[in-house]
């Protein structure tokens, strides 16, 4: 049976980078951990990415390339594959969405979405 959708589980952790950029350029670092777990009975090989990062102000940027991290991996069935990356915004909080662009061990493809997780700087009062 090929993988589906439903078969990734994806989990994000974030991380405001305080000391990441000078105060004076006020923009606001933050890294996602994410983790792919593949609950699937095949291989999936992770090809693209797309991410819609909107900041506090409403301000919508898009995202999209092969791969994550400069790879395209693969992915065993029962096996996760981690990576951590970052985004810089213009305001203390915002929130990143998107899809992984996969192909099964068949060829086929398919979307892995990724919910919406918000990024924030501590203290920030909601």
């Amino acid at each position: 049976m090929p993988s589906s959708p439903e078969q990734i589980q994806i989990d994000v952790e974030t991380q405001y980078l305080a000391d990441r950029l000078p105060k004076e350029e006020d923009k606001f670092a933050f890294a996602y951990h994410i983790a792919i777990h593949n609950h699937g009975a095949d291989a999936v090989t992770l090809l693209n990415r797309y991410w819609l990062i909107t900041d506090g102000n409403g301000k919508k940027t898009e995202v999209k390339g092969p791969g994550v991290v400069g790879e395209q991996p693969t992915i065993k069935a029962g096996e996760s594959y981690r990576y951590t990356s970052g985004a810089i915004l213009d305001t203390p909080f915002g929130t990143m969405e998107g899809y992984y662009e996969m192909k099964d061990g068949s060829g086929d493809l398919f979307r892995a979405a990724i919910p919406v997780f918000g990024l924030s700087t501590p203290n920030l009062i909601n």
